[in-house]
């Protein structure tokens, strides 16, 4: 939104239908006088700072509902949202800061005439601003911290579950092999015994067991 003061004019500009300025078209706002120029153009930069406010802390709500979501089940769906509100919350510090530059030039350098009462609100005006920059930056870092946890998470899980597939696929290779040496057409150890089958499965399964009790020992799995 661009505002510019003339001697005789107050003009808006805006790209959209702003709704900071149809909460004063439709009079919500109470204590406004269109020809008492400063005082319309800082309640104006005071709505836009509450606005911020209002938006981040809903931001910060979404944030806590993905990752709730994200204990009980983790998808990208909920880590493509958590992108989305983190590309916010860099546009929303961005914006934020570009307003503290507009509202420190004005505080130091008088652009436009006001009176104590505008000076007051000046005032509060920045420490709003000031504050939302902060929740901002504070939101932002929060989930910039969260979003690498969770890859720590992702990459953790599929560690974990690669070293079980690895030491499940080990196991069974041990009576594959076993079976394998005794499926050949020479002579074998036992092979005249009349429960040699029995036998064979005894040492296979027994191989197999020894090994999965060492991978359980080294917590493999």
């Amino acid at each position: 939104m661009g505002i510019i003061l003339t001697k005789d004019y107050f003009i808006t500009i805006c790209t959209i239908d702003s709704s900071i300025i149809q909460s004063f078209v439709k009079r919500r706002i109470k204590g406004f006088y269109t020809h008492m120029k400063t005082r319309f153009a800082l309640q104006i930069l005071y709505l836009i700072s509450t606005q911020f406010l209002r938006h981040l802390k809903r931001l910060n709500r979404q944030t806590d509902e993905i990752e709730k979501e994200l204990h009980e089940s983790m998808k990208n769906k909920q880590l493509y949202d958590l992108m989305g509100i983190e590309k916010s919350l860099v546009y929303f510090v961005t914006a934020l800061k570009s307003n503290k530059l507009v509202l420190d030039k004005m505080m130091r350098q008088n652009i436009v005439k006001m009176y104590e009462e505008d000076q007051d609100l000046l005032e509060d005006v920045i420490i709003e601003n000031r504050q939302g920059i902060e929740m901002a930056e504070v939101h932002s870092n929060i989930l910039s911290g969260m979003m690498d946890a969770y890859a720590s998470i992702i990459s953790n899980n599929m560690n974990i579950v690669m070293k079980f597939l690895t030491s499940f696929t080990i196991i069974l290779t041990i009576p594959t092999m076993v079976f394998s040496f005794y499926g050949m057409n020479v002579d074998l150890p036992f092979m005249h015994m009349p429960l040699a089958w029995v036998l064979t499965l005894g040492i296979s399964f027994g191989i197999a067991g020894t090994l999965a009790f060492v991978f359980w020992r080294r917590k493999f799995f």
